[in-house]
């Protein structure tokens, strides 16, 4: 086989296949002395049916070359696993580099792995696995109405007469649809029409924001889908910590699902495949500091003397202004980036437009399971502790690492005794 493998790559371009069971290809250009190499990993049972990785490699030699049999091969056997999942998040990812010892040592899901097998091992409970798995569908269905559907006008009015993007409606009747088709959901409400309906189930009640940031659609901005868990056949008397599972889809140059299981740590990210598939991209479990800020509603500055110190603080620390006017692509950076701070306020003149069901509370689940905080309702309180009195109740809301959480309650209200507790605590 050594013999009949250099003898083929010594020609000028020749296409050659290891044994089918190893699922690998192999073409080599001499001229270009690239090789492109796909594997697919054997081992279906433990990444899925259609999970596969393609890299480039540079070409060092034949020698280095007539060894490539022997990497196929320990995918093949389970031994390269590692390697498969360190090709899918790269070397030296964010979510790897400066993390605290106390974060290193938290269990982790794996990268590469796909939805279904990540659930698996979030939680035991078959119908929140469901729950989830029926929430991803209908988000990379959304994905592509995104991608292809009209925004050139308005087509529908929402029962409080605001008008709404033709995809905006699209969004909530395939959330809707995905709610029934279920078979585990017992109410859903959409911020559109904030009535709790019948959904047919009788385990969890949904909350979502079917397209945040529709307005934006038209100009080609990232938007995307919120949405909240909790058990039971009402979210009212209900707080954000009562929450099974909350999540968020983003959709713009890529598309990704993002997680958070209660009692599971971190936030997860997931990005769509060409094939249609959720493959696990990254974990987040700790927000740190670093100069980064999204101020929502900066009208409040004109005459909330609280906020337009606390943004002019900002400005003159040099802070790096990073905001788009879409809720979920603004609060997915500071996973992303893992720092930064987002605020939206309200003033006398301005009230407040965030809903707590649909927006603030999942949002907050994800924003803390990743080792961030929040304050919400003027009450210097977490998000996840602001009790649900209405489907349509509205608040403000701060989420960030806990210095700059600190410093916008300190701003805004003169102190952050809770934080002042975690410091004496500590």
């Amino acid at each position: 086989r050594k013999r009949t493998f250099l003898r083929l790559f010594r020609s000028e371009k020749r296409v050659f296949a290891t044994p089918a069971k190893l699922g690998r290809t192999h073409v080599v250009n001499r001229r270009s002395k690239m090789a492109t190499s796909s594997f697919t990993c054997a081992a279906k049972a433990r990444f899925g049916p259609a999970v596969s990785v393609r890299r480039t490699t540079k070409h060092i030699g034949g020698r280095a070359a007539a060894r490539c049999p022997s990497i196929a091969s320990s995918f093949a056997c389970g031994a390269g696993r590692e390697q498969l999942r360190a090709a899918v998040r790269g070397k030296g990812s964010a979510t790897t580099r400066g993390r605290s010892s106390a974060a290193a040592t938290t269990p982790k899901a794996e990268i590469g792995d796909s939805l279904e097998e990540f659930l698996m091992e979030a939680t035991s409970d078959p119908k929140l696995r469901q729950m989830m798995m029926s929430m991803a569908e209908a988000c990379r269905t959304i994905a592509f109405k995104v991608r292809t559907a009209s925004c050139s006008g308005m087509a529908c009015l929402n029962s409080f007469g605001d008008e709404q993007l033709a995809v905006d409606v699209l969004a909530d009747n395939l959330l809707f649809e995905a709610l029934r088709y279920s078979g585990v959901c017992a109410t859903g409400a959409s911020e559109e029409n904030p009535i709790e309906k019948d959904m047919g189930g009788d385990e969890f009640s949904v909350c979502f924001d079917p397209l945040d940031g529709s307005s934006i659609v038209d100009t080609n901005f990232s938007v995307g889908t919120i949405f909240g868990v909790w058990r039971g056949k009402t979210i009212i008397g209900q707080t954000g910590r009562d929450m099974a599972a909350s999540g968020i889809a983003v959709y713009g140059p890529r598309t990704n699902y993002v997680i958070a299981i209660n009692g599971y740590p971190g936030t997860h990210e997931f990005l769509l495949q060409d094939d249609g598939k959720w493959i696990h991209s990254k974990d987040t479990y700790e927000i740190g500091e670093g100069k980064m800020f999204s101020p929502g509603n900066l009208r409040a500055t004109f005459d909330n003397p609280n906020y337009e110190r606390l943004v002019n603080f900002w400005i003159g620390e040099k802070y790096t202004l990073r905001y788009t006017g879409g809720m979920v692509p603004d609060v997915f950076q500071i996973l992303v980036k893992e720092k930064g701070v987002f605020s939206n306020v309200t003033s006398p003149s301005t009230k407040a437009k965030l809903r707590l069901a649909f927006e603030v509370a999942p949002l907050a689940l994800l924003v803390e399971s990743a080792g961030g905080y929040s304050s919400a309702d003027g009450q210097q309180k977490s998000g996840l502790d602001i009790p649900i009195e209405a489907i349509d109740q509205r608040t403000q809301v701060c989420y960030g690492s806990k210095g700059e959480v600190t410093r916008f309650e300190e701003y805004m209200y003169g102190s952050a005794p809770r934080f002042e507790e975690m410091e004496v605590a500590a």
